[in-house]
């Protein structure tokens, strides 16, 4: 799965308002209310949840983001922060971090790309300290989630001898709680996770915007690109088009809805 190229540009321009805003805000919200000291975040991205935590935890914590790709540093490091924060290019599976050197480990819609959960959940409880806080988000079916849905639907019907699946195998993929709580306790966590269902609204300024955000700003343009026989653009004006048909063409608003994981060490 790529994160290089184009896509952080694409991911940050269309993708971070349409759906991961409304997620950033509540998470960090939510770790606010703890008052942790040392703060890392996993999958950090180009840094929607950074942002968030910058301006509103504490100005005595600290905040060190990481992310596996480079690029995907490069521009979150570009947009201005309420604060300095640390950056750091890491798997969220191998943390370059001490035993005990946090108060809270948040990742905002990382986990379902982690090619071994409890390894990564195993990583943060190693570098949480006592009582400290594993808080991350994760999304729900694709069923419940309008613009993803409708945009699979859309492009699968470009390639019907072998549809793309990226969204529903990946970051849509990974939603039954009782799999979130077994993987919790395999990476070697003794408290039950608090697992919420928490539903936001999605919007954009236009069809087009959508179908970018989608299309172009994750790896289903890879499998798209991948098969050769359909541009990306073409993609993109067959998931606007079916987005328009039920929401309109101007200004648009769909479901969200993701799950809202809290485990203390």
């Amino acid at each position: 799965m790529s994160f290089e190229g184009a896509v952080p540009d694409v991911y940050e321009r269309y993708l971070v308002p349409l759906l991961f805003r409304p997620y950033a805000e509540e998470l960090a919200r939510r770790l606010a209310l703890r008052r942790p000291r040392d703060v890392i975040e996993t999958a950090a991205g180009t840094g929607a949840l950074t942002r968030e935590l910058a301006a509103v935890l504490a100005q005595d914590a600290s905040v060190t983001a990481t992310d596996l790709s480079g690029a995907m540093l490069d521009r979150a490091r570009a947009v201005p922060l309420a604060r300095p924060v640390r950056w750091v290019e890491a798997d969220a599976m191998a943390l370059p971090f001490p035993d005990g050197s946090c108060d809270a480990v948040v990742c905002q819609f990382g986990y379902m790309f982690f090619p071994d959960r409890p390894r990564a959940f195993g990583e943060a409880l190693r570098v949480l300290r006592p009582g400290g806080v594993l808080l991350l988000s994760v999304w729900d079916d694709i069923a419940a989630n309008d613009f993803p849905a409708m945009a699979e639907a859309a492009v699968g019907g470009l390639f019907p001898g072998d549809p793309p699946d990226f969204l529903s195998r990946v970051p849509y993929g990974y939603h039954d709680p009782a799999a979130i709580a077994r993987d919790v306790a395999d990476g070697g966590f003794t408290s039950a996770p608090r697992i919420e269902t928490l539903a936001a609204r999605s919007r954009a300024d236009s069809p087009e915007d959508v179908a970018t955000a989608l299309c172009g700003g994750t790896p289903l343009r890879d499998e798209i690109e991948a098969r050769g026989t359909h541009t990306l653009d073409e993609a993109i004006r067959t998931a606007a088009a079916a987005i328009a048909t039920r929401f309109g063409t101007g200004p648009v608003e769909g479901a969200l809805s993701a799950l809202v994981v809290t485990v203390t060490r």
